[in-house]
């Protein structure tokens, strides 16, 4: 059994108002959920991205097995009612009444490496609960607003959480309520579940690791609607688990970065299947929300890489006093609302709709764009080609090319790297390897490039006002010239990396 479902998260002062919308005309039905989350003393089931729990409903207890995908909405879940028990003890969990499921056997995987370590209590909820059936003209779903508390030793977690979860149709129908709400609203949506929340609260964790970009594998017989598909959820899992803790107000930069390496993936991806029916608006809301971060983002590059070099050159020119905060535009927004806002939660459900499509989608789009009888290689290798030359000719040139070519170059191969990784299951491992470590080398080398260039620009509106802004301006001129002769060998060595073969 699978089940399909959004969570969103509740600001504080739409609360009352959400409970009355969720009650409607007649009383909302309300229960009572005390949960017990179980796990090993190693956190087997937390690293499978599993939760086991003893739960009770009213007067009934249930065992639940969830297990998370990658897809953002969906999960394994087996339920077996344990029925009314008399005492105020909460009975023990038992992983063999999930024998011979699906969800039960991923559970024993996780736990076969720890034979004989046994489950205990980890955390507690105590949830108070309102439903409602909403129907759609795509299907039927549930509206499930949560109150109440995580609890685990001493620590407690406050939660107000409305979750939207499919109970007939389309997983379309999750997406298309749960516009209506986040708009109405104000909610964000948040992929981490309580049982994630939990876990890290009994280890006294206050984030989520940051999600790094998942391998993409794909067919040779895939049509480029199928292949996008596979790509889409790939950059959906990145950007979506970083999202959700960025918007949380609690998160590291690593959590910023990673989130924007989502959205350049989404854009490439895009990119590389151009022609593909899918939402127009899509690469432009993204490119939109990469934007709005940068400047969070190059504040962190620019006091983190230049400041303390900075500051040791000042003093060492006989320069009082400390560097000046370099000056970014949009300096005052900051990543938590950004991800909160109508646009950027617009662009999360789009993204979670187009990696949703159903076959009918994919089938109409292979109708109306068909491919014949070449194999997705061959396809992808005539893009990928024809982006090299581009990318080849400005490296040729580099020196000459002003600061706006240097970037229009850094992000042609940033997109050409992410489509050969994108693709990198059609083609042998060695085939790649020279290609991948040269991109890799330039890229790197043109990333330190604008970083210095970022920089510059930030200390430029202080110019007129600070001396220091004076010295540190000469300071990062004399390193990019320094950091552009160093990338003129990786520049050359990737002009004359051999293109890609169409056959393998």
């Amino acid at each position: 059994m699978h089940e399909i479902e959004l969570k969103f998260q509740v600001p504080a002062a739409q609360r009352d108002a959400l409970e009355k919308a969720v009650a409607g005309r007649t009383p909302a039905r309300r229960v009572r959920l005390q949960a017990a989350y179980c796990d090993t003393a190693q956190r087997a089931l937390a690293q499978a991205r599993m939760a086991l729990r003893v739960r009770r409903e009213g007067r009934q207890w249930v065992q639940t097995l969830k297990g998370a995908t990658d897809d953002g909405m969906t999960r394994l879940e087996h339920n077996v009612p344990l029925g009314a028990i008399a005492g105020t003890a909460v009975p023990q969990a038992d992983p063999a009444r999930h024998a011979g499921t699906p969800a039960g056997d991923r559970l024993r995987t996780a736990l076969g490496n720890l034979p004989g370590e046994p489950l205990a209590v980890l955390f507690q909820t105590d949830i108070l609960r309102r439903t409602r059936v909403q129907r759609t003209p795509l299907g039927s779903v549930e509206l499930a607003l949560d109150s109440g508390s995580i609890a685990a030793g001493g620590s407690k977690l406050a939660v107000h959480e409305l979750e939207v979860e499919l109970l007939s149709g389309s997983p379309q129908a999750v997406i298309l309520a749960a516009r209506r709400w986040v708009a109405r609203f104000g909610l964000w949506l948040d992929t981490r579940s309580k049982a994630e929340r939990g876990d890290m609260l009994a280890r006294g964790v206050a984030m989520a690791p940051p999600r790094a970009a998942s391998a993409v594998r794909l067919a040779p017989g895939m049509s480029d609607a199928q292949a996008l598909r596979a790509v889409l959820a790939s950059c959906a899992d990145q950007v979506l688990v970083n999202a959700s803790q960025v918007a949380s107000g609690e998160h590291g930069d690593e959590h910023l970065h990673q989130l924007r390496i989502g959205l350049r993936r989404l854009r490439s991806g895009l990119r590389l299947f151009e022609g593909t029916p899918v939402d127009a608006g899509l690469a432009l809301a993204a490119a939109a929300l990469f934007g709005r971060l940068g400047a969070a983002r190059d504040q962190v590059v620019i006091e983190g890489e230049f400041a303390a070099e900075l500051q040791a050159a000042l003093h060492a020119a006989g320069v009082s006093g400390d560097v000046p905060r370099a000056a970014l535009p949009d300096d005052g927004e900051a990543p938590a609302a950004v991800l909160r806002d109508a646009a950027s939660q617009t662009l999360l459900l789009d993204l979670l709709a187009a990696v949703q499509a159903d076959d009918s989608v994919i089938e109409a789009a292979d109708t109306a764009a068909p491919v014949g009888d070449e194999p997705l290689r061959a396809r992808l290798v005539a893009r990928l080609n024809r982006w090299h030359r581009r990318a080849a000719a400005d490296a040729k040139r580099y020196p000459e090319l002003d600061d706006a070519g240097r970037h229009r170059l850094r992000k042609r191969v940033k997109r050409l790297r992410y489509a050969l990784e994108f693709s990198a299951a059609l083609f042998k491992p060695r085939e790649l390897r020279r290609y991948l470590r040269a991109l890799r080398a330039v890229q790197e080398r043109l990333g330190a490039i604008n970083d210095v260039v970022v920089a510059m620009k930030a200390f430029n509106r202080h110019r007129d006002t600070d001396l220091r802004a004076w010295f540190a301006l000469g300071w990062l001129a004399a390193r990019r010239e320094v950091l552009i002769a160093k990338a003129l060998p990786d520049l050359k060595a990737f002009a004359r990396v051999n293109r890609l073969g169409k056959a393998g």
